[in-house]
């Protein structure tokens, strides 16, 4: 049997059991105070039988805050709202370390109006804003302020403390010889590189001596001149043998504008566990110190082998626990084929973090609102009839939540078979991760009590209404292709997926792909065409490629297309002409002629299918709901999200200002 059910002792701090949710960010903070809405997240995870949690990134100084929903501890007055951290998360049985960090030259300040800091004046990535270069008096500022984050720490009743040293945040922006120019004894060698950290810890130490403490690293930054193993090893040792460190928590990267930041959240066109080595090197090195791992670890089961190899000694799930709360608890009593498995596809943790907004989930759309849907969930309406027409993800979705509300519920699909167009994009090699939602989500629907009817197609209102009291339509939208001339096969991208990525050849053919969404659904297309052989030009008619994936799986997505052979060709149009694909440049006076063009893919705008919706008598109005792409073609969190809040209110619109209030 494997070890991950028992107990460790970290620091004298008893832990139920060696998983851990690691820190990542949820922008739930108010005025960088945690709220509420952040006590409610965590115990809902505590409560779902993880044994340690650790806290988002704690800012220790307003240079850090960067924005206003990040959390800090640079005032005694956050004492109060951190305490709610930790009393909620001990009563649902968990213990909870407190991670403290300064982000350094990622800390922009935007929204705060404060300069970005660092050990020297190299921004983050090409067109982030020149870091102040920290004095030693501001240095000696920031080592107090550290001091002064623990000692708030402790008093809010933290179990222990993480401090940060990796992810190419502050201290790490110091240790490493790409981030580091100083001429300084900050800078240089190894010692003087190390001196900031050095006396960061000695701080901290002196302020809470009897306090478990341990820290967090980057055990490979995976860019030029950056901190590889072999240089964390030692800097590790070193620091070891110094401070007699409770933990080692390893992860890996830096926040820096290439391929490095997307190996740190990596998406499921990684491996699981892909970075695991790592944590076995320092536990190797490192026998007698607990060694915590993360990153890409899928689930439980997985998971438990780092453990049960002796490469780790706890193991930290981060999306997986965003996914599913009881992930834990669901392992622990053997009910792991209910668990909502997180299809790494970084839209709604990461994605959202970016842009400045709340994590959301595109599996689980309780996140962030934990407490209102447990009392929603306690409501019991008048049973009613439902009729939900689509089996896609927003269907199923609809479907599960009306059926859990106490509802009566028939779940219509024209097609034979449940899933929409994720079952069609999960086909695809680098996507197949994404069928899962899809999969679990058809699993529950046959074990559910819904009357699920498939190849009867809905063709009208009047339809739709007999013998039902509610109609939730779910029917989707259609890859559309546009007349962009004659002499060349135009297709849509579900019949360049049918007809080449499934099981084309190619041998040097040449496809052209208009990417006008600048979603997942070109890149997947193209990356799968050019891995089978296939000449990809892909065009954008916009100066940007990808606009709606985030840039954490950008960054690892563009290098493998360049390296696959994919031409990008940005601010353009494209025409047939004569049998010729034409490409027109917006940029410049010069096209650009493509001969012998196997196919045009057109990635253009979608078009729901609403022609139902469209057709509804104003007296019948109320007795209709649309969601997901039949509303507007959008992405599956907002068709999950939509399905769970019309299913359980049967009002779409009351169902939204519930929850987002």
């Amino acid at each position: 049997m494997s070890q991950i059910m028992t107990p460790i002792e970290i620091g004298g701090i008893q832990i139920k059991n060696r998983v851990f949710l690691p820190g990542h960010t949820t922008n739930f903070g108010i005025n960088n105070l945690p709220t509420q809405r952040n006590a409610n997240y965590l115990a809902a995870r505590a409560q779902g039988g993880v044994g340690l949690i650790i806290t988002e990134a704690i800012r220790v100084h307003p240079t850090s805050a960067g924005r206003s929903s990040t959390l800090g501890s640079s005032d005694d007055r956050c004492i109060p709202s951190f305490k709610m951290l930790t009393d909620a998360v001990h009563a649902g049985g968990a213990k909870i370390f407190a991670q403290i960090m300064h982000a350094g030259r990622q800390a922009n300040g935007d929204s705060t109006r404060t300069a970005a800091w660092s050990a020297s004046t190299i921004p983050w990535t090409r067109g982030g804003q020149i870091p102040h270069h920290m004095s030693q008096s501001d240095i000696k500022v920031m080592v107090k302020a550290f001091g002064e984050s623990a000692r708030r720490m402790q008093e809010s009743d933290f179990d222990g403390l993480e401090v940060h040293l990796g992810h190419g945040h502050l201290l790490q922006q110091f240790l490493s010889p790409a981030s580091n120019m100083r001429q300084d004894n900050y800078g240089g060698s190894l010692e003087n590189r190390m001196r900031f950290t050095v006396e960061v810890l000695t701080e901290i130490f002196n302020r809470v001596p009897n306090m478990c403490i341990g820290i967090r690293i980057s055990a490979d930054e995976f860019m030029p001149n950056g901190l590889e193993p072999e240089a964390m090893l030692e800097i590790v040792a070193n620091l070891n043998q110094s401070f007699k460190l409770d933990f080692i928590h390893v992860s890996h990267s830096a926040y820096h504008g290439s391929h490095t930041i997307a190996t740190q959240i990596a998406d499921m066109s990684f491996p699981h566990a892909p970075f695991k080595d790592n944590a076995a090197k320092f536990k190797s090195a490192f026998p007698n110190v607990p060694i915590l791992a993360v990153c890409r670890l899928d689930n439980i089961t997985a998971a438990a082998q780092l453990i049960d190899d002796l490469e780790a000694d706890m193991v930290g799930l981060a999306r997986p626990h965003i996914a599913d709360p009881e992930i834990v608890n669901k392992y622990n009593s053997g009910r792991n084929s209910e668990v909502t498995s997180c299809i790494a596809c970084n839209q709604e943790c990461i994605g959202r973090v970016e842009k400045n907004l709340p994590i959301s989930c595109a599996v689980n759309p309780d996140v962030g609102a934990e407490a209102k849907w447990i009392e929603i969930r306690k409501l019991r309406p008048d049973p009613k009839k439902v009729l939900v027409v689509g089996g896609g993800a927003a269907g199923m979705s609809a479907a599960l939540s009306a059926s859990a509300a106490g509802h009566h519920v028939t779940l219509v699909e024209g097609a034979n078979q449940l899933g929409g167009q994720i079952r069609l994009a999960s086909t695809l090699k680098m996507r197949s991760r994404i069928g899962l939602l899809t999969e679990e989500l058809e699993a529950r629907v046959r074990k559910s009590n819904i009357d699920l009817q498939l190849g009867r197609y809905i063709s009208s209102a009047e339809e739709a209404l007999a013998n039902f009291d509610k109609v939730i339509l779910a029917t989707g939208a259609q890859l559309l292709k546009r007349n962009l001339g004659e002499g060349v096969p135009i297709i849509s991208a579900q019949e360049a997926i049918e007809s080449y990525c499934k099981n084309g050849t190619g041998n040097g053919e040449k496809i052209l792909i208009f990417d006008e969404e600048g979603s997942w659904i070109s890149a997947s297309i193209a990356e799968e065409l050019a891995n089978r052989g296939y000449k990809i030009h892909l065009v954008s008619p916009t100066a940007s490629l990808f606009s709606q994936i985030t840039t954490y799986s950008k960054a690892a997505l563009i290098p493998r297309l360049k390296t696959a052979g994919v031409q990008f060709h940005l601010a353009a149009e494209v025409a047939v002409e004569s049998g010729r694909v034409v490409i027109k440049s917006s940029l410049n006076a010069q096209d650009q002629t493509i001969d012998n063009v196997l196919a045009v893919v057109d990635c253009g705008l979608r078009q729901s299918n609403d022609e139902i919706y469209q057709s509804i008598q104003v007296q019948d109005s109320a007795r209709f709901l649309i969601i997901g792409d039949a509303l507007s073609p959008r992405t599956v969190a907002e068709a999950t999200y939509e399905g769970n809040a019309a299913g359980a209110f049967l009002d779409l619109d009351l169902a939204l200002s519930t929850l987002e209030n």
